[in-house]
């Protein structure tokens, strides 16, 4: 799917707070339908894999699906598969060709946990679910949360590598979802914002605002998250019985005034100079709209914060 440039300015210019009502409401539609598909799938499995790469909205989208579903009367336990990351060590952590930590790679998870657990839950035992503490590196056994499913009760498993062959490939009756910003903004044939820009966006926002690194660290990390998302997510997005395309129409108008200076001061040596400067051009091709249009529930309050979910 594509969005039409012209459409999107004209929509703007018209009525915008209709046009970002319109979008939602349409993304709402999808996790309707989402939800829908996890409940008829309840007999077979309580579990609920969530996969897509970086910058995908999987955390907003996970706490939409968890609403949709209490609507309807199912209750949801939400879980981050961050917390299964195995204790960082130099003799086991997977590297990059580089030598740097691969971060990426599903071989920093535990999957012999993470297998047993969902094994546990598909009986209904409990599980104590481990917390990893991200400053140290480390798991702390300390902090370990139980969880138990009732009936009518799901667990929603959060994370890139959710539907890789070691974890939905040893639970093909779970219910599997994979994420991601797929649609290009096209002006007619030519194509004016890619999805996969719309990510990076997303990312280098977010990294500034909610993790304290500036847009020159994330830059550096993009290769290589990219390059792991080629590897390790991508090639399994087929198992997902549901597919989200989470870009929003309206989104690159919002994210371009928070972007854009960020794009703008990097210095010209950059590897990545280039390409961020199509996207600054790209930027002025689509008219403004002021972020406080943008609904407290709106998935891309993830990335410029004021939203109304906790994370």
């Amino acid at each position: 799917m594509a969005y039409e440039l012209k459409r999107i300015n004209e929509a703007i210019r018209s009525d915008p707070k209709g046009f970002l009502e319109e979008c939602d409401a349409a993304y709402q539609k999808k996790i309707d339908a989402a939800a829908e598909k996890i409940i008829r799938n309840l007999p077979n499995s309580p579990l609920v894999l969530l996969s897509g790469p970086s910058g995908s909205g999987k955390t907003t989208t996970a706490m939409k699906i968890d609403q949709a579903l209490e609507k309807r009367g199912v209750i949801t336990q939400t879980i981050a598969m961050d917390n299964y990351f195995q204790t960082v060590s130099p003799e086991s952590t997977p590297r990059t060709p580089e030598g740097t930590y691969d971060f990426e790679s599903p071989l920093c998870m535990d999957m012999d946990l993470l297998n047993e657990h969902f094994t546990a839950l598909s009986q209904h035992k409990e599980i104590r679910i481990p917390h990893y503490d991200f400053c140290r590196q480390m798991r702390d056994t300390s902090r370990c949360t139980p969880l138990q499913l009732k009936e009518n009760e799901v667990a929603v498993f959060e994370g890139i590598h959710a539907l890789n062959d070691e974890i939905a490939g040893q639970h093909p009756d779970a219910s599997t979802i994979y994420i991601s910003a797929r649609s290009n903004i096209m002006d007619d044939s030519r194509l004016v914002f890619k999805g996969t820009w719309m990510r990076l966006v997303r990312r280098a926002v977010r990294d500034l605002n909610f993790r304290g690194s500036d847009v020159l660290f994330t830059l550096a990390m993009w290769s290589n998250v990219r390059r792991g998302e080629k590897l390790y997510i991508s090639p399994f997005k087929n198992r997902a019985k549901i597919i989200l395309d989470s870009s929003l129409p309206y989104e690159v108008s919002v994210m371009k005034q928070f972007a854009k200076p960020l794009f703008e001061a990097v210095p010209q040596e950059n590897p990545r100079r280039q390409e961020l400067l199509e996207m600054i051009r790209a930027f002025d091709e689509l008219e403004d709209i002021d972020s406080d249009l943008v609904h407290p529930d709106s998935l891309l309050r993830e990335f410029i914060g004021g939203g109304s979910y906790s994370y």
